[in-house]
């Protein structure tokens, strides 16, 4: 297949075997951009004097028009701009006599080799940017076929992959997205209209241009790479796509243009807007980018400004695990300082300039670590522009009308976060179109827009994040899902049960309401997977929901898996952290707040409610230095969405500890989520405070 990388021919045309290899180069570097206007002057001068000795006059030529059109250039940016076409027409004169046998130079099954791995993880990393983009403006241009600005960054997009495509002869690569830049050449031109069938096509070869990037992915990290994806069907797609989506009356003012008259071998090569060769690097994706993008060319240009008034904004690029590594020792180098700071003679200490010095390295260390910490959080749109991809690919299989709105795209969490999320998301998103989201003729009967609309937003909440997922649907119907539930054994009778106790069932293993199993959902193995990564991250999901009006899903997460604000109790000689954000008060009982039920279940008298009394001693085996109550000291704590007694021995103090695994063998003990190490050197355990009181419910 032609999918295998073809060597570069160096005898094409006759000339010299230096002289595509410069041109190649000079490609590669106006794409990562960067240079200085001298350095890209250098590189034509010593492609001219190649293609002097090669007597390749038309190239000789073309290098010296581009040199010469470097004085103009006031930037490096504008540099790139007169650059990109020019070094394009140049490569040109070695692609386009070679098309064909370039194909049948890489036999099917030619071994597929990496000669230079940092540049190729560089140009992963720069085309998933890119397509990320590309999403993005689909998406809109699906809205709004006339947003011109949006099918320029679409095709910037492609013809920015294709360029560094060529450079490393990716060959299968470079023909989708030169095809689909070609299709999107005749949009800007107004030669296309932009149908759904048009968004389908360039989001498909996305879709192509994305699996090729994780097989390189793949080889790169040493792994088996998947197959590769099928390429000519989907050539042969986006030609036919060019062809039935063309606007007739661009045809007949221009019909030389048209892509039905032209034959495909003799097309014209789509020449690059000006603008766009500095932008090597897509935006980051948005909300601001998604919005400019709507609201046109006026608002863009107000971004480019704000863009170029921010020029002295540099970005770096650093691989993660380096990142990790930072982090991790950022917290050693906390756990540390605050074991010096907790040392006995340390303690003792009363010289004014050794204390200072001392608060000063508590300082700095404590700066470090916010830094460390921050380097590691990511916006969560991207996260979001996922599901709006993935909104409407559910909408056109189930037959709805659906879209997605999303607010707070900009609130930023840990990566290691934002990676966990996304099956959980995912889950919850094709729920919500599936089982939420109702036909377009069952919501005009009553009385709805027939487009539904599923939210998603993100916001700060008491040094938690908050992810909502609405959808304005036909919600839960208590009813169906207790009826549900006493068919499979769930549960013998609602009595007693508040709503959200009712809807907490549908999160049970293999629990479904629906009515058919279909490919989209049904089989009831999503709701509990949610659950549980939810719970693996720390944080749990709350449900509310009006029959008739809709559901929403409140995801409440920490915002780091590194770090944690916790108080430190002892039970015994033992020390455990509590985490502070289930902790709701302390207080010290006194006998009339002490009864039981039943002679079973310990109860505890609170501000006039009754809330059950957990002890730690006996959840862990560990011998408390008093059984009394009244000579212990309740936490107040909130899990499962219920309020509970957490019965301690004493309150050491509070601390932000840094999270440790307690490794294969204990990851999984109920009631323990990991350890940290305290200020004296010893191991503290961090409560699980949630499997801790369902424990405590079972025993009762």
């Amino acid at each position: 297949m032609s999918s295998t990388i073809a060597p570069i021919s160096h005898e094409k045309n006759g000339l010299a075997p230096s002289l595509q290899e410069r041109i190649e180069e000079l490609a590669g570097k106006l794409v990562l951009g960067g240079l200085a206007i001298d350095a890209y002057r250098a590189m034509l001068a010593g492609i001219e004097e190649a293609a002097r000795l090669a007597g390749a006059d038309r190239l000789t030529t073309m290098a010296a028009e581009a040199r010469s059109a470097l004085d103009s250039a006031q930037s490096t940016a504008e540099a790139e701009a007169l650059l990109a076409a020019r070094v394009e027409a140049m490569q040109r004169t070695f692609w386009e006599p070679e098309t064909a046998p370039a194909a049948e130079a890489s036999p099917a099954g030619a071994a597929f080799t990496i000669d230079d791995p940092q540049l190729m993880g560089d140009f992963v990393t720069e085309s998933l940017e890119h397509l990320a983009q590309v999403e993005i403006q689909m998406l809109i241009l699906e809205k709004d076929p006339e947003d011109k600005p949006a099918i320029d960054t679409v095709f910037r997009g492609f013809h920015t992959i294709k360029g560094l495509a060529g450079f490393l002869d990716l060959t299968d690569i470079r023909e989708v997205a030169h095809e689909t830049e070609t299709l999107l050449d005749l949009a800007r031109k107004g030669q296309l209209r932009i149908s759904p069938a048009v968004v389908d096509i360039v989001l498909a070869a996305a879709d192509f241009l994305k699996a090729w990037l994780n097989r390189l992915t793949a080889m790169l990290e040493g792994r088996e790479p998947e197959a590769e994806p099928e390429k000519e069907s989907l050539l042969a797609r986006i030609r036919a796509g060019a062809q039935s989506d063309a606007t007739p009356q661009a045809a007949v003012e221009s019909p030389a243009a048209a892509p039905v008259s032209v034959p495909h071998a003799m097309a014209p090569e789509p020449q690059p807007i000006p603008e766009a060769a500095p932008q090597a690097v897509a935006a980051p994706v948005s909300p601001a980018a998604e919005e400019a993008a709507r609201n046109g060319a006026g608002e863009r240009k107000a971004a480019a400004s704000d863009k170029a008034a921010n020029e002295d904004i540099r970005t770096v690029k650093v691989q993660t695990s380096k990142l990790d590594f930072l982090v991790d020792m950022a917290g050693e180098l906390v756990i540390v300082q605050s074991m010096v700071r907790h040392h006995p003679e340390l303690a003792a200490l009363r010289n004014p300039a050794a204390l200072r010095n001392l608060q000063q390295l508590e300082r700095i260390t404590g700066e470090l670590q916010k830094t460390a910490m921050s380097m590691r959080m990511v916006p969560v749109g991207g996260l979001f522009q996922k599901m709006s991809r993935l909104v409407r690919d559910l909408a056109r299989k189930t037959g709805k009308q659906v879209e997605m709105e999303s607010f707070g795209a900009d609130t930023e969490l840990d990566r290691n976060v934002v990676e966990e999320l996304a099956d959980p998301l995912m889950h919850m998103i094709r729920n919500a179109v599936d089982h939420g989201v109702e036909p377009p003729e069952q919501r005009t009967a009553a009385g709805k827009s027939p487009v539904g609309k599923v939210t998603l937003s993100a916001s700060h909440q008491a040094g938690h994040i908050v992810i909502a997922i609405a959808d304005d649907g036909r919600g839960l119907v208590r009813a169906r899902i207790v009826e549900k539930a006493k068919k499979t054994g769930l549960i013998e009778t609602d009595q007693g049960m508040s709503d959200r106790e009712v809807f907490d069932l549908i999160f049970a293993p293999g629990f479904s309401t629906a009515a058919a199993v279909t490919d989209v959902s049904g089989r009831g193995v999503g709701m509990d997977v949610v659950k549980q990564q939810i719970q693996k991250l720390r944080g749990h999901v709350d449900i509310e929901s009006v029959p008739g009006q809709g559901t929403t899903f409140y995801l409440r997460l920490p915002l780091t898996l590194a770090m944690i604000d916790g108080l430190v109790v002892g039970v015994g000689e033992e020390r455990y952290v509590v985490p502070l954000f289930s902790v709701r008060e302390m207080l010290r009982p006194t006998p009339e707040m002490i009864f039981s039920v039943e002679n079973r279940q310990e109860m505890g008298l609170v501000r006039n409610n009754l809330i059950p009394v957990v002890r730690l001693h006996e959840r862990f085996d560990v011998k408390p230095r008093s059984r009394e109550a009244t000579d212990s000291l309740w936490i107040v704590a909130e899990a499962a969405g219920k309020c509970f007694c957490l019965m301690v021995d004493e309150l050491i103090g509070k601390q932000e500890v840094v999270i440790k695994s307690l490794g294969e063998s204990l990851k999984n003990v109920p009631g323990i989520a990991g350890g940290a190490i305290l200020g004296d050197g010893r191991v503290g355990l961090i409560l699980d405070l949630e499997s801790i009181f369902r424990w405590e419910a079972r025993v009762a």
